[in-house]
């Protein structure tokens, strides 16, 4: 695993968390298709730390922000940000990138530099994790019952 730290690294990290996450990665958009490019898949969580007198400005950017990332950008599979429960300054950020090319396309992005512009001074911390994927086999089983609706089920 690779870890860039940006800042100071964040405190209170658990591998359940992580696990958890990427779980989600895996049901939110990875299709049978795209487990052959595993290899090119950029998966990466982001554990950033917000000063608390700017949460809810922060949050009401991110939001902006990663739904256009996926709206707009062919390669931005996922954006899915998270809140920690008992301490929402602590935010995750699920990143799924269809490659190295198209995440290096979400950086250049005008929403994605508004974002760090008008962010950057309300981040206590934040630390890149570069994640794998280890059965793509099963997570598109998981995938397939991976449903928002209330079907009845």
């Amino acid at each position: 695993m690779n870890t860039q730290t940006l800042r100071s690294q964040t405190p209170g990290r658990s591998a359940g968390f992580k696990g958890a996450l990427l779980a989600l990665a895996i049901l939110f958009g990875i299709h049978n298709s795209a487990f052959a490019q595993k290899q090119e898949m950029i998966v990466r969580i982001s554990e950033i730390e917000v000063h608390p007198q700017y949460l809810e400005e922060y949050k009401t950017i991110l939001k902006h922000e990663a739904e256009a990332s996926v709206r707009l950008e062919e390669g931005v599979v996922a954006i899915f940000p998270m809140f920690q429960r008992d301490k929402p300054e602590r935010v995750r950020i699920l990143e799924i990138y269809r490659n190295d090319a198209a995440y290096r396309a979400h950086l250049k992005t005008e929403h994605f530099l508004k974002y760090k512009s008008t962010t950057l001074h309300m981040v206590r911390s934040l630390v890149l994790v570069d994640m794998d994927m280890p059965d793509p086999e099963t997570a598109a089983q998981m995938f397939t019952k991976f449903n928002l609706k209330d079907d009845g089920q």
